[in-house]
């Protein structure tokens, strides 16, 4: 049964289904466009797309839950184990290398390279700190379970 109190959102009808709908196919755009462009995100655009899809259409959710490379990571996302060490790693790499290099060389007005810097900073931070560690999570729920 989907609905409240259950963990899984319900499927709506109607026009509310295709803003659900379109918000999911915008995000899947976004998220293959992240693929070839470096800096901009894939993974979470995915997350996005399966939690629009999940309110509007379960037919596309298990489309991106099955993803080869993808898929993985969004059912690890909606488990609570966060993100693969190696992933963090290759995210924090990727977010400072661009905001840096976006700061001297695409950006000529200095107020705007600190934001741009300020922001990749934040943002790497924010991965390496506060997004959960796989396999750290697991090693913990093993501990736990022991």
């Amino acid at each position: 049964m989907d609905g409240p109190g259950t963990g899984t959102p319900e499927v709506r009808r109607g026009p509310v289904a295709w803003l659900w709908f379109a918000g999911g196919i915008v995000s899947v755009g976004l998220g293959g466009l992240g693929v070839v462009v470096p800096g901009l995100p894939t993974t979470v655009f995915f997350i996005v797309a399966a939690a629009c899809f999940a309110r509007s259409n379960p037919r596309f959710e298990q489309w991106v839950l099955n993803l080869p490379k993808i898929g993985p990571t969004v059912r690890d996302y909606r488990a609570g184990l966060g993100m693969r060490r190696r992933a963090k790693v290759m995210a924090v790499a990727t977010i400072l290398v661009v905001s840096l290099a976006s700061a001297v060389f695409a950006i000529s007005n200095v107020t705007v390279r600190l934001i741009v810097i300020a922001v990749g900073l934040v943002g790497a931070a924010y991965v390496a700190f506060l997004v959960p560690t796989r396999e750290r999570v697991l090693a913990e729920r093993a501990r736990r379970a022991s």
